[in-house]
């Protein structure tokens, strides 16, 4: 037997929870700080007069040089803040309603699918794996899968509203502090979206660690079942994600659009005008979209790749010989990502500070490479801490040996393949560089030209992180099995707390921007949001790299797992059986974008025509003398969305089982392994096209240089055609693309989760063919 490893299992049961808690504790700290800005005017400067003196010349105000009462601002930033949070959180409790009757029928169907395998049987059944052995009953299962399943599902619901809540608390205070200066607008919002990133990622770990504790005491010695039983969390977390990232993507999007055509194209008046209809639901959507959506999506992914590799481990050399820290290896590897966040955080917040507009995004970006340096040696530590020197790991029916250092070398190539994709992301998505520059460029002949480039671009920008996934996959693959991809996953999401906080703050500057406008505050403040906005767009972007490239990671090792649980010694792409589910795999990420997309056109369509009629028929409108009818728009876009994400929900909730029941394991296997490969390629793509739109719009926007005052300004033929690339793009880029990688992962460990079953009772047409 091989050397145990140096971690003593105590060591473990302590190391896990207590990172988590300090995650959490961190998360609250960074709150704190934040809640430090207050919303509520400064009673001794009513007046607008100076402040005391020896507050320090940088603390005086923009509007006190320019002569503004500071007073109405301030009350005119919480009434606009105060509209979006609400506009915000009715949309989620709305959602959730739906979600919550969804969660419901969906636990029912695992108990009764995986309880009936044998039959609801209450014996205990020989071992799947460790031949020889008794395991617990198939119906334990079932009913610790469904526990496991809810319990997924409301971290992964909680995450979401709560960063949501985090944002919109946080946006009116990042444009109070933007009259300070650019570092500390800057500080505001990116603690703000650390809060978010600390708390799911820590969460996310805490109920894990929680739910195997808990599960164990039941299971015993019955590993294989636990972890079993444990993948209910994964597809719990990615089914919530599902509908947070379609329901949140046409809301935000079908605001977006409409208020874009109707205000900038027809009417030439600026983005976030308070004159403008839609303003608030756009502002709305940035929340429920850009950060409960991609909160819940990247929980997901998380929860998904450690399950992964827990199911893998399980029937490996740690879980036949019980083998306590190894086994949590996956566990390890996120408590140490907590902290090798936690200290990068602070280079961003405490020890640097930004005092100019053109060091926000090199900050940024530092933040990435610094978690990425600093989690490489916590991965080495921990690999050469919490494994034996050499261990054995299953590979489809096999067992292979493997050295630690070789599990290291898995972790790290996930963890630096992720950041060659965010690299890559931003080459293509950033106005910094020539792709976005061309495509700025072509706007000068109009729009069609613009799309012809934007198109091109996000075909192009797949080419690298294909490669780089590739790699991964190989190099891991060939060291430790698919144990290794999982853990190569986990290590690209092991910085998640760093990757959600600067994803986070790229809508939290946007609304921050949008407040300054409504609040009519002065054009130096609107282009100091700007420049945090502009930031934060090409980070949101890399963001979704991360996002896309985990997801093909993750997928492939649910699909490596399903297979062994499913007993397919083989997939063969030569057999019919197999082929037919690889090229309706392939067509599903197509006609789940279809969807998608017009859902989108279908609600910007009632919301172009609403934000008309109001300029049509409301007097004064357009003079700024009566308020327009923020909250019809608002219903406009919660309606469509609620109604609108059910059918693609439905295509991916349903497909796996109507493919496993029908036609079997061996077809299904087609399904996931085609919906991977087209699904990755249209996600990269969609989502760089789209945010390279939006980027060449800004780069003519902001005229920063010589070549972009060419094509400006706002208004400009040039411009407009711009806007119609970036409002082509928005479905694209929050909609569609960041979806689909939600669609690859959630088919696979749906397809895990009910192996058993469909190994038992499935390929019903087949068997009476």
């Amino acid at each position: 037997m091989a050397a145990p490893a140096f971690l003593p299992e105590l060591a473990t049961q302590v190391v896990v929870p207590v990172a988590a808690v300090v995650g959490i504790a961190f998360a609250v700290l960074q709150w704190v700080l934040v809640s430090k800005v207050k919303l509520s005017p400064d009673p001794r400067r009513g007046d607008g007069s100076s402040p005391k003196s020896g507050a320090g010349a940088s603390e005086y105000l923009i509007e006190e040089e320019e002569g503004l009462n500071e007073h109405n601002v301030v009350v005119k930033c919480a009434e606009i803040q105060n509209a979006i949070s609400e506009g915000a959180t009715s949309f989620l409790f709305t959602e959730y309603k739906y979600v919550g009757l969804f969660m419901g029928i969906f636990a029912v169907l695992i108990f009764l699918f995986l309880g009936s395998v044998e039959g609801f049987s209450t014996k205990s059944q020989p071992c799947h794996y460790s031949k020889g052995k008794t395991c617990k009953p198939a119906l334990a299962n079932a009913l610790f899968s469904t526990i496991a399943f809810v319990l997924g599902a409301v971290t992964s619901l909680v995450s979401g509203f709560l960063g949501m809540k985090i944002a919109t608390y946080a946006n009116a205070r990042t444009t109070l502090e933007a009259r300070k200066g650019v570092g500390k607008a800057f500080i505001t919002a990116f603690r703000s979206g650390s809060v978010m990133g600390f708390l799911l990622a820590a969460s996310g770990l805490f109920v894990l660690y929680i739910a195997i504790n808990l599960f164990g005491i039941y299971y015993g010695d019955d590993w294989e079942g636990l972890y079993e039983a444990i993948t209910g969390y994964g597809l719990g977390g990615s089914s919530m994600a599902l509908f947070g990232r379609v329901g949140g993507g046409i809301y935000t999007k079908a605001a977006d659009v409409g208020a874009d055509l109707v205000g900038k194209v027809e009417r030439n008046i600026p983005e976030d005008d308070p004159r403008n209809p839609a303003v608030i639901a756009d502002n709305v959507g940035d929340n429920v979209g850009d950060i409960a959506g991609m909160g819940s999506d990247l929980f997901g992914s998380y929860a998904e790749s450690s399950c992964a590799a827990l199911v893998v481990a399980s029937i490996s050399s740690f879980g036949i010989n019980h083998e306590f820290t190894p086994m949590l290896y996956p566990l390890l590897v996120s408590s140490v990502g907590i902290i090798a966040c936690l200290i990068t955080t602070l280079f961003a917040t405490d020890f640097f500070e930004i005092k100019a507009v053109d060091e926000i995004e090199p900050a940024l970006k530092k933040q990435l490479i610094i978690s990425t340096a600093v989690m490489t040696v916590g991965i080495a530590l921990v690999s050469w801490l919490g494994l034996p020197y050499t261990f054995t790991i299953f590979n489809f029916g096999a067992q292979k040996t493997v050295y630690n250092w070789q599990l290291f070398l898995c972790v790290a190539v996930g963890l630096w393949a992720g950041l060659v994709i965010g690299f890559v992301t931003e080459y293509y998505t950033s106005n910094a560089y020539s792709p976005v520059q061309d495509v700025a460029d072509s706007c000068r002949t109009g729009a069609a030209t613009n799309v012809i480039f934007g198109l091109a671009l996000g075909y192009k920008s797949v080419i690298i992180p294909i490669f780089a996934i590739a790699f991964s996959i190989f190099l891991s693959f060939s060291l430790a099995a698919m144990y290794g991809v999982a853990v190569a996953a986990l290590g690209m999401l092991s910085t998640i707390a760093t990757g959600l906080a600067i994803d986070a703050y790229g809508p939290i500057s946007d609304n921050a921007g949008g407040i300054a406008e409504m609040a009519g505050m002065s054009h130096r403040i609107r282009e100091r949001t700007d420049a945090l906005d502009a930031a934060g767009n090409t980070t949101a972007a890399i963001g979704k790299g991360f996002a896309i490239g985990s997801a093909a990671l993750v997928s492939l090792a649910l699909f490596g797992a399903f297979v062994s649980r499913a007993e397919i010694s083989t997939v063969d792409v030569l057999t019919p059986k197999v082929f037919i589910g690889l090229i309706v795999g392939a067509m599903l990420p197509y006609w789940f974008s279809a969807m998608t997309m017009k859902s989108v056109g279908s609600a910007a369509l009632k919301m172009v025509e609403e934000v008309r009629r109001q300029f049509n028929t409301i007097p004064g409108l357009m003079e700024g003398t009566t308020k327009p009818d923020y909250a019809t728009c608002v219903k406009i876009s919660t309606d469509a969305s609620i109604k609108e994400m059910i059918p693609p929900g439905a295509l991916v909730m349903l497909t796996p089982l109507i493919v496993g029941i029908l036609f079997g394991v061996e077809t299904l296997s087609g399904v996931l392994a085609g919906a991977l490969v087209s699904g990755v390629q249209i996600a990269i793509s969609a989502s760089n096209t789209g945010g390279a739109w939006d980027n060449a719009k800004k780069y003519i926007e902001a005229g920063a240089s010589e070549h972009a005052r060419t094509l400006g300004p706002k208004g400009s033929d040039p411009h407009k055609a711009a806007v119609i690339g970036d409002t082509i793009g928005d479905p694209l880029k929050d909609t569609s693309g960041p979806s689909l990688n939600i669609l690859i992962k959630l088919m696979a460990v749906e397809s895990l989760v009910f192996a058993p079953f469909f190994a038992t009772h499935g390929g019903i047409l087949f068997k009476w063919l």
